[in-house]
């Protein structure tokens, strides 16, 4: 054990978290998906945690998985999308989950530096535009497929 979690233990979740051999027969589907999809052998916490109410459950990994599909975007690019927002958001467990998907779909220590740097950059315009109330030029009202 390291020694920062040796000194802050973890909070524990707000309610039991759902273990594969405590699982119903739904949640265990649910859980086989996931492990199967994501090509692991575990069940991540998060998913017990959300497998506490299991319509959430459901709801959450089959909107997840269909949006994380490969589509425009590939599955590498997508994942640090969600890091930068679980970043922004705030999220430790959301940001060290997808940042070891996306280091696990490739992304380099160099992408990881420039990721952050980005993050943090347009987290701080971004505040200083919204406390200074910027007006947003008229240009950028327009709709994009307005050719002027």
């Amino acid at each position: 054990m390291s020694q920062i979690a040796a000194s802050n233990p973890p909070e524990p979740a707000t309610v039991p978290m759902v273990d594969y051999a405590d699982a119903s027969d739904e949640v265990r589907a649910v859980f086989d998906d996931i492990m199967t999809t994501k090509k692991i052998d575990f069940v991540p916490n998060a998913w017990k945690v959300f497998a506490s109410h299991p319509p959430t459950l459901s709801r959450l990994w089959y909107g997840l998985k269909e949006v994380m599909a490969p589509g425009a975007l590939d599955p590498k690019f997508k994942e640090m999308i969600a890091v930068a927002v679980s970043v922004t958001n705030g999220c430790d467990y959301c940001t060290r989950s997808h940042t070891a998907a996306a280091r696990k779909l490739g992304m380099s220590d160099r992408e990881y530096g420039e990721l952050l740097a980005v993050v943090g950059m347009f987290n701080q315009t971004n505040a200083l535009a919204e406390a200074y109330k910027v007006p947003v030029d008229e240009v950028f009202l327009r709709s994009w497929s307005d050719p002027k």
